[in-house]
């Protein structure tokens, strides 16, 4: 029988397939989350376990690594047109496509797949790290939210924690190797360790008795979990270590739509968590995610979510127009057309800039703490403050400088800081 793209990705073991890459030149991009983002830093590191060496194009590869996102529809057919793109090479595809969406891969391209769990199974042989600037350690897989609209949840499978023990020997892993900013991030990591028998306030207090010097940025967490935890996680917090930031994305300020949604949580539990934040930390930076467009989502729903943007002055609001989404079950439901979305995306995109305005007005002349992150380029380096204020100095600076800056010039997503000697 004839060989198929399908059955040749059954054929090949997970062992056998990331040894084809020994002695390789290789080609990768990664689109999506923080998590994306996190495999391929472990795929690099095995990958240089086989002697292979990375390049800047395709066209200088052996083999071609594409690590893919699907969160919405202009993602998908954007991943769909750079697989197009590369289906003469030699492919290989990760992320969250595959697990979800396989038939339209294989419809562009005949790639082999390589599951996240096998990167991460061969990256347990392996524990180097690459001692950069900014590291990502992954705390879980998949979530324990409902989201009637959510395509990842499926493609990344119920909440598997890791184990605290692997958790703390990556991140003093990369404590050793001189990395100044640590993201620990999941699908929704507040909900770390409920499987398991722990939690998240716990594990960032053993975190914390770490040796080194690094700073913790806590990855993405939901209003549905974090209301379980929130004293235990705002005494957390505390620790100097952890930078006083917080994404906690609602969604949508109407609670008829939160329900519709299947978010667990209401626009007044959101509220108390972001109360209870400001009022232990009055300067904590915080994000937060909005989607315009859901379906039912009256004007009346539009305006409560304007309105809670008001109310809780965000640092930063994420907006995403609704897209409907194979395999979940709103996608049954009928859609705004796009004019509608983009509309409101509009609207509200401008909303928030009004607020990002006047929040970041009262930061101007003002002296922080700073450590850098982040080369950008020769003579500007990104650095942090501890409330994770994203400060550009124009000065070549080494990652890890820690000292003091002066908050100059106001980039509506970062400051331009002059530093102080």
């Amino acid at each position: 029988m004839a060989e198929t793209p399908q059955t040749r990705c059954k054929n090949i073991t997970d062992i056998d397939i990331l040894e084809m890459f020994r002695n390789k030149s290789v080609f990768i991009e990664t689109y999506g989350c923080r998590y994306n983002f996190g495999d391929t830093a472990k795929l690099v590191e095995i990958l240089k376990h086989k002697c292979s060496t990375f390049v800047d194009s395709a066209k200088e590869a052996d083999m071609v690594i594409i690590n893919t996102c699907t969160v919405i529809g202009t993602t998908e057919r954007r991943m769909l047109r750079r697989l197009s793109r590369f289906r003469e090479y030699d492919l290989y595809v990760t992320g969250c496509m595959p697990a979800v969406q396989r038939e339209a891969i294989f419809a562009v391209c005949t790639p082999t797949i390589i599951s996240s769990e096998t990167i991460r199974e061969a990256y347990r042989s392996i524990r180097t790290v690459a001692g950069e600037g900014v590291a990502i350690v992954q705390v879980a897989q998949g979530c324990s939210g409902r989201c009637t609209y959510c395509l990842t949840r499926i493609a990344r499978g119920p909440l598997k924690s890791f184990t605290e023990d692997e958790i703390l020997a990556e991140i003093l892993a990369h404590a050793n190797a001189g990395t100044p900013e640590i993201q620990i991030t999941a699908q929704d990591i507040s909900c770390w360790g409920r499987d398991i028998g722990k939690s998240l306030p716990l594990l960032i207090k053993s975190i914390d008795e770490l040796p080194g010097r690094f700073m913790i940025r806590v990855g993405m967490m939901n209003p549905a979990t974090v209301k379980e935890i929130l004293d235990d996680l705002i005494e957390a917090f505390a620790s100097d270590r952890i930078f006083k930031f917080v994404h906690i994305p609602v969604q949508s300020g109407s609670d008829a739509i939160l329900n519709r949604m299947g978010r667990g949580y209401t626009v007044a539990d959101f509220e108390e968590i972001i109360t209870a934040f400001k009022k232990r930390y009055p300067e904590i930076t915080l994000a937060t995610d909005m989607i315009v467009g859901f379906p039912g989502e009256t004007p009346e729903d539009f305006s409560k979510s304007l309105e809670l943007i008001d109310r809780v002055r965000p640092n930063k609001v994420n907006i995403t127009r609704y897209s409907r989404r194979p395999f979940t079950p709103l996608f049954p439901e009928k859609d705004f057309p796009d004019w509608v979305k983009k509309d409101r995306s509009r609207i509200m995109n401008s909303h928030a800039e009004q607020i990002y305005a006047s929040v970041n007005t009262g930061c101007l002349e003002k002296q922080v703490p700073i450590i850098v992150t982040e080369t950008i380029k020769t003579g500007s380096v990104m650095a942090r403050s501890p409330e994770y204020l994203g400060i550009v100095i124009h000065e070549n600076l080494p990652l890890g400088y820690e000292g003091h800056a002066i908050l100059k010039k106001d980039r509506k997503y970062f400051f331009i800081g002059q530093q102080v000697f």
